[in-house]
């Protein structure tokens, strides 16, 4: 068979002698994705280029791809590297390998396009849930709340069951059954048929069918007695944690009532519809039955009643607590509350009460209250913190109706280590029917076996109506793929924007540099000042950059105060005054995050850190060495960590 001949112009040559493969780079060619088979080629092209083992080379061409006459024996190909011209390969090995380019080129081609996919799903979702708020801000835009929207679902529904009757698709018997078992339990059907505008009489009338024939239990009727409450007053956990449970409870289609003190600093933002009702009614405390005014309204869907007493000034104050007469401003609004809703005529299932603050609740409800017509319902306690008890003089018992020497024993309210005392968070867990003690880390045994509260022998006692439920964080509030106040939201999937938040906050706060380690503190009245010095001067030491905000109080603010006294440097920040919006900065731009313990229940610091992907540091250690030790390996980790990012390990 003949050899093939290689054709340059019109003229006809011998064949060259068998070529010798050498391998040089061809330039990234220009343009985007578009241009195949060269688009964005993960690596540098290898082309293949001809040469004769002769080694002169003679002759003169076209520096833009033309072929150039070397000898009488040799064709070579020389491509511009500035030059955009794909050049022409006449050899079969350099056919084969640019097949072999243009398949990898697809391969990365389709590597990206399943990229841009998945990305293209998650701006979708942010759109969605954009959209959703949205549709949220109109509505209450066009002044029809929330609520009244569900409740025009909720009309629309009956009136769909109307034409279905018409156009025959069901008999008026099954219409009349479907009309009652809807306004039986409207209250789920309305959050589960909240959207049907646009389904079709078919499949709502399925999925009605469908939904009904499950059978339903009958909602609880659950009244919250607590010192706080997201957003309208709030100085912790508790806040946060009565709003979500109060709206996930109702979502399942229970009726949720919160009972609040009516405190002069409430958020009247967070409340819609706040109105004072007209009639008063009386409670009973110190020997004399005092008025009090009512304001009612609904947060989030849930209902409010705020109780103002009209002339004492229990809660006209700055603070929500930290006062030495709190146990009388709440033991009133306790005696007050339940006095509400006898008055009132409800009958609660549950009477959901928190903390210390209204843990007298309970044996007032069945000392007193039980047997006004409330025989039906059950106390329930959370503790957030075992550590806060309340321990007051029996006597002051008196004040709210209670019997001092029925109370003052040991099985009762008598304090196990201060026998004199009356303790009132045990009376609490002696007279609930349940207790839920709130911990992250700890097992019921570990809580009861505590060694630093006195109720052991009660906890013992009563371990049987005993549960332990985590933290809540609100998810919301406290996302870092959802925050509003970052410059940049992340993930745990995509974390460059915790680089991003973290230049944002050495801005903010004129730190100077990009190489160290940032460490943040929000101070609350739990944090001790020597331990928080102590390890601010390690960090300090170690270069690193320091901030520290204060929560709430005028102790926070004197310690934060002490510490700048003792401590300057351009390396270290002190924020004297709460901004939510630094606060969220501080926890995604830090790299450490000191807190007052794990457990934390005023400010959840641990969780909060964790979830925006810094490393929570507790300072109150039992000794020094204990908690210097633990910072320096933080901060020693971290370094090493950014270090072996730098060098690509």
């Amino acid at each position: 068979m003949e050899t093939p001949r290689l054709a340059v112009g019109a003229a006809s040559r011998p064949p060259p002698p068998t070529p010798r493969f050498r391998r040089r780079r061809f330039p990234r060619p220009r343009g985007g994705v578009h241009c195949f088979p060269f688009a964005r080629a993960a690596r540098p092209v290898l082309l293949t280029r001809c040469s004769s083992s002769s080694s002169s080379r003679e002759g003169n061409g076209d520096s833009r791809g033309k072929p150039r006459r070397e000898s009488s024996s040799t064709v070579r190909l020389d491509v511009d590297a500035d030059s955009d011209q794909v050049p022409s390969l006449a050899d079969e090995g350099d056919v084969g390998e640019l097949f072999r380019l243009a398949q990898r080129n697809i391969l990365y081609i389709n590597k990206q396009r399943l990229m841009a996919m998945e990305e293209l799903k998650k701006l979708q979702d942010e759109n969605n849930l954009l959209l959703e708020e949205i549709q949220v801000l109109e509505t209450e835009m066009q002044g029809i709340p929330l609520e009244a929207a569900q409740s025009l679902s909720f009309s629309e529904l009956l009136l769909r069951i109307d034409t279905m009757v018409i156009s025959g698709m069901i008999s008026m018997a099954e219409a009349s059954d479907l009309r009652e078992k809807v306004v039986t339990n409207r209250s789920i059907i309305q959050s589960a048929f909240s959207d049907i505008h646009h389904k079709p009489n078919t499949e709502l009338l399925s999925e009605l069918r469908l939904f009904l024939r499950k059978p339903i239990e009958k909602p609880l009727h659950i009244v919250h007695i607590c010192s706080e409450m997201y957003p309208i007053a709030s100085s912790g956990s508790l806040s946060t944690y009565v709003a979500s449970l109060s709206c996930e409870i109702q979502k399942k289609g229970n009726l949720v009532e919160v009972i609040l003190p009516k405190y002069t600093s409430i958020n009247v933002d967070g409340i819609h519809g706040l109105r004072r009702a007209e009639a008063e009614y009386e409670s009973y405390f110190g020997g004399v039955w005092h008025k009090n005014k009512i304001w009612t309204g609904t947060s989030s869907g849930v209902g409010l009643v705020l109780i103002e007493p009209s002339q004492l000034y229990y809660f006209s104050r700055d603070m929500l607590h930290g006062y030495p007469d709190d146990f009388e401003r709440f033991s009133y609004f306790s005696r007050a509350s339940l006095d509400y809703i006898v008055k009132s005529g409800k009958r609660p299932d549950i009477i959901h009460i928190h903390n210390w603050e209204t843990a007298i609740v309970a044996p007032l409800f069945w000392d007193i209250f039980a047997h006004q017509g409330l025989g039906n319902t059950r106390i329930l306690l959370t503790c957030q913190d075992l550590n806060s008890e309340c321990l007051e003089e029996p006597n002051i018992l008196e004040m709210c109706g209670l019997d001092p020497n029925k109370l003052h024993r040991p099985d009762r309210l008598q304090d196990t280590n201060k026998t004199h005392l009356v303790n009132i968070l045990k009376g609490g867990i002696v007279y609930s029917n349940k207790v839920i003690l709130m911990s992250s880390t700890d097992s019921k045994d570990s809580l009861i076996h505590g060694s630093r509260h006195g109720l052991q022998s009660t906890l013992t006692t009563h371990k049987e109506k005993i549960s332990v439920a985590s933290y809540g964080l609100d998810g919301e509030l406290w996302d870092p793929s959802k925050d509003i106040f970052l410059p940049r939201r992340y993930s745990a999937n995509d974390i460059e924007g915790k680089s991003i938040c973290r230049q944002a906050l050495r801005r903010r706060l004129r730190f100077n540099g990009d190489s160290s380690i940032i460490v943040g503190c929000i101070c609350d009245d739990n944090s001790d000042i020597h331990s928080l010095k102590e390890a601010v001067h390690v960090a300090l030491r170690r270069n690193s950059q320091v901030i520290i905000m204060e929560k709430l109080g005028s102790v926070v603010n004197s310690t934060l105060q002490a510490l700048k006294g003792e401590i300057l440097g351009d390396k270290i920040a002190f924020v004297e005054a709460y901004d939510e919006s630094l606060a969220h900065l501080i926890y995604a731009g830090s790299d450490i995050i000191l807190c007052s313990s794990f457990e934390d229940p005023s400010l959840q610091t641990a969780m909060k850190a964790i979830k925006y992907g810094s490393v929570p540091v507790q300072l109150n250690f039992p000794s020094d060495e204990s908690r210097t030790m633990t910072l320096h390996i933080g901060i020693g980790r971290l370094r090493m960590g950014w270090l072996g990012v730098r060098h690509g390990t």
